[in-house]
């Protein structure tokens, strides 16, 4: 797959190439215009129709011999040919008075990547003046490095190798060969070190896992950014023809960054094996969460750059198309406000920590379950009818939340009724005994309790048993308060008290033949106040 566009990239090479020479054009050696100038060289210097007398008179610079300009002229068909600068015509002025409203000055630059080449207009005639000739030899020594326009010499051209085969000449062919074989030995040389070296390290310290799942692919990827960034080094030795070097150009000004960004996608895979680490060692289990949602966006941002960058090597203006972006995403984001407050709704939970995932939490009148997942729009909590419920981010970070799951204690109140005939001696031993049944317990909490006989009910006499257990989860609060029930139980019985449930007794206080069971009061105010005072003196001396 990979060394397929290596391949596209040579069809590419023959077809444009045999295009690009069977084109002929007439010697014409007018400079009123940028049009008639840039033409003027372009015709001249055409190995076709080749005068490079004609071609260097458009460089403006007395001080320069004939042989020197001629030497510009072809260092220039160099930087053209070798830069993939292809010169389109109709978009090049043909006013003779064409302004340059950002230098204000009469200049036409021919291409925006290399600023420093352009032509200017003097006494009516637009010619490279002597600072841009000058700047020539800088950009075709930036072009070709290292001094290997050698290569490319005068000498080889019209040498045995300057024989022409399907449109290209032997030295081309031969050099698009050597390029080929070396991109083939440098993808697989750089992928045999990477996988010695990293991968040998990698396992040495046992990771053997992450070298071979998530470092591995990696490799080709940046293997291919290699390939390609040699392969734009030495291209501009070729010498292909411009308008097949505009094309090749742009295609590796669009593959080198592809591939880059295919690299950075499949690394945020290694981050986030790391980062799954670091949120493991970490008491909360919201972090968990938070890795796939950051990687997520990491991958968003990988994408929109490498996207960005491509269109800004393939000459697409940027900030036009930002612009345009900023007023459609206002627009955006007027139809997607609820997105987008529950994405700043996640961001929220995830800084202030709430609950954790595991969490029972209530929140609203429709929300009471146990948190399960914290995702980039909605949290899922599973409720106690083990179904699951989406709840936006943003409507739960506007909720009041009661957590459960941060408890220390969870609280145990129920009302004892015992039946009304129980003695008063009898219940202050058996509140005791529930006392102990407490203390006794070993996830009980000792320190705050309320056990009282509290009410007189209409059936029964209730004692309040208010205690908190120390219980992880609900399955162990259950479990306890089973356990203290069956103990109440046991105790009631050991002692003979009933406990009372709602009765209803008919009494039929006369019955002919029989006794009245009306009960008759035969003490006076004066008796009752007397046994009054005996009681509280009896208790007084108690």
């Amino acid at each position: 797959m990979y060394m397929r566009h290596l391949f596209t990239l040579l069809f590419l090479f023959l077809s444009l190439s045999t295009l690009a020479h069977v084109q002929k054009d007439t010697i014409t050696s007018r400079l009123e215009s940028p049009y008639e100038t840039l033409k003027t060289f372009s015709t001249n210097i055409k190995s076709g129709s080749r005068n490079l007398p004609a071609a260097s008179i458009v460089f403006n610079n007395p001080s320069l011999k004939q042989e020197e300009k001629e030497k510009y002229a072809v260092k220039l068909e160099q930087i053209l040919e070798g830069a993939g600068i292809f010169i389109f015509f109709d978009e090049v002025p043909k006013s003779k008075d064409y302004y340059d409203s950002l230098t204000n000055e009469y200049r036409y630059v021919i291409n925006k990547n290399y600023p420093e080449i352009f032509i200017e207009k003097r006494r009516g005639r637009w010619q490279f003046q002597p600072p841009e000739i000058a700047q020539i030899d800088s950009v075709h020594k930036e072009i070709f490095k290292f001094g290997t326009d050698f290569l490319i010499s005068e000498e080889i051209k019209e040498s045995v190798l300057g024989m022409k085969i399907l449109g290209l000449k032997l030295w081309q062919i031969i050099g698009i060969a050597a390029i080929l074989f070396a991109s083939f030995l440098i993808k697989h040389i750089f992928a045999l070190l990477f996988e010695r070296v990293f991968i040998s390290l990698l396992d040495r310290f046992k990771q053997k896992n992450i070298g071979s799942k998530y470092l591995l692919p990696v490799t080709k990827p940046i293997g291919m950014v290699c390939v390609f960034i040699f392969i734009s080094m030495v291209y501009p030795l070729l010498q292909l023809p411009q308008i097949v070097g505009y094309y090749v150009v742009m295609a590796l000004k669009g593959l080198i960054p592809l591939y880059g960004m295919i690299s950075l996608y499949r690394l945020v895979n290694i981050l986030e094996v790391y980062l799954t680490r670091l949120v493991n060692r970490t008491e909360s289990k919201l972090d968990d969460q938070l890795v796939p949602l950051l990687k997520k966006i990491l991958r968003a941002m990988v994408i929109v750059a490498g996207v960005l960058i491509i269109l800004q090597n393939m000459n697409v203006p940027i900030l036009p198309l930002l612009t345009g972006l900023s007023i459609g995403g206002l627009a955006f984001a007027l139809a997607a406000q609820d997105t987008i407050k529950n994405f700043f709704g996640s961001m929220m939970i995830f800084i202030d920590k709430p609950f954790q995932i595991g969490d029972w939490i209530t929140a609203g009148d429709d929300i009471d379950g146990m948190v399960e997942e914290v995702g980039f729009r909605s949290t899922r909590i599973r409720t106690f009818r083990n179904s699951v419920i989406s709840v936006p981010n943003g409507q739960l970070a506007d909720s009041t939340i009661d957590n459960n799951g941060l408890r220390q204690y969870r609280r145990f109140r129920t009302m004892l009724a015992i039946t009304y005939d129980t003695p008063p001696e009898r219940i202050e031993v058996f509140v005791q005994g529930l006392e102990q049944i407490l203390l006794h317990h070993p996830n009980t909490n000792k320190d705050n309790y309320e056990i009282h006989l509290s009410e007189m009910g209409s059936h029964s006499l209730d004692i309040l048993f208010y205690i908190f257990f120390s219980a992880p989860t609900w399955s162990d609060e259950l479990k306890f308060k089973q356990e203290i029930i069956l103990e109440i139980l046991k105790l009631g019985r050991e002692l003979s008290v009933h406990f009372a449930f709602p009765t209803q007794t008919l009494h039929v206080e006369n019955l002919p033949g029989q006794a009245s069971l009306s009960p008759e009061y035969t003490l006076t105010k004066e008796d009752l106040q007397a046994r009054l005072n005996k009681y509280f003196n009896m208790e007084a001396k108690a």
